[in-house]
């Protein structure tokens, strides 16, 4: 969708400020809705709303394709990013619910980067299919979101209510890193959200998705397809290779990031992972031509492998892996 996004909305007549705003308006949505998926999901059950969202993301997708207006067009963007609150806070906390605390670092870093791998090579896709037509990629998102959404309803089944501690894990006995040991201590009883949002674990966790997300969701993928065409003066198709080979480099570091954040820590991990990302997004600032950016997004994608994992994990070890509130909160930001 990243090659096409600001793209089609620019067949409005609006600039790029509104272009952008197109990307905002999903970004806003998933702020706004994100608080309402934590109560959702203990009572209905990670599978459904996970399920339905994905369906909402699928139908208002598909819709936005047909719009008339601007106005239109962005409205249906809105009503797609809450659906994609639905599905990501339920999939994570079921993420979180369904390994052993010193399991976190791996766990994350596969489904939060086959999040973010999934956003960074979809764009790959889009771009050949924006050779067909600019709805091309509305329709084939909208479709792909439909299949995986009949399989959460015929495969997943909603995580039972139930402790987690370091203690039960099946296994070999190993001697615990002092982080899983804090990640076993947060694990025993249910952690109310006010003592969460307390600590300094979680704390960490929601400032580096901020940056994620405002570098994910706003500065790469709100202005770097409109760098490609009007500044690199190169056809939109180039903006989905250059994030192709970023997500390639970013795949291939998952799971040295997972193994990391599990067996070094999560805070070594945020630390670098922010500087390699900054280094990145500076050089995607400066790129004269579409290698030099494609590099610089690989650098990227490096720190990304690691700021997708980390700060998930943070938010096992501070919430215990038991409540949707506080994966909520963290997808606000994200």
């Amino acid at each position: 969708m990243l090659p096409v996004l600001p793209v089609f909305a620019q067949s409005f007549d609006v600039g790029a400020f509104g272009a952008s705003a197109v990307v905002s308006a999903f970004a806003f949505a998933r702020l706004v809705g994100a608080p309402l998926v934590g109560p959702m999901i203990n009572r209905f059950g990670e599978r459904a709303v996970l399920s339905v969202g994905m369906f909402l993301v699928a139908g208002s997708t598909a819709i936005s394709a047909l719009s008339s207006s601007y106005l239109e067009f962005i409205s249906w963007r809105a009503a797609g990013g809450i659906g994609s609150a639905m599905f990501t806070v339920s999939a994570m906390t079921l993420v979180l619910n369904s390994v052993e605390p010193h399991q976190r670092g791996r766990a994350s870093g596969l489904y939060m980067g086959g999040f973010l791998v999934g956003g960074m090579a979809g764009p790959g896709v889009g771009g050949l299919l924006a050779q067909v037509s600019l709805t091309a990629p509305f329709f084939f998102y909208s479709a792909a979101l439909v299949a995986a959404g009949v399989i959460g309803i015929l495969v997943l089944r909603s995580s039972p209510t139930q402790e987690v501690t370091a203690a039960g894990a099946p296994g070999p006995k190993v001697q615990p890193t002092r982080g899983q040991r804090r990640a076993a201590d947060t694990d025993d009883e249910g952690t109310p959200f006010s003592s969460v949002l307390r600590d300094i674990r979680y704390q960490a966790a929601l400032l580096a998705g901020l940056g994620q997300g405002w570098n994910s969701f706003g500065v790469r993928s709100a202005l770097i397809p409109l760098l490609v065409v009007e500044v690199l003066d190169r056809d939109p198709s180039w903006s989905g290779v250059a994030f192709t080979v970023s997500a390639v480099v970013q795949t291939l570091m998952l799971a040295p990031a997972g193994r990391f954040v599990d067996s070094v820590g999560r805070r070594p991990a945020l630390i670098g992972a922010g500087l390699v990302c900054a280094v990145g997004m500076v050089g995607v600032a400066f790129a004269s031509n579409v290698w030099i950016l494609t590099i610089a997004l690989s650098v990227y994608g490096i720190g990304a492998a690691f700021q997708g994992t980390a700060p998930a994990a943070s938010v096992g070890d501070a919430a215990g892996g038991r409540s949707g509130t506080p994966v909520a909160v963290f997808s606000m930001v994200t």
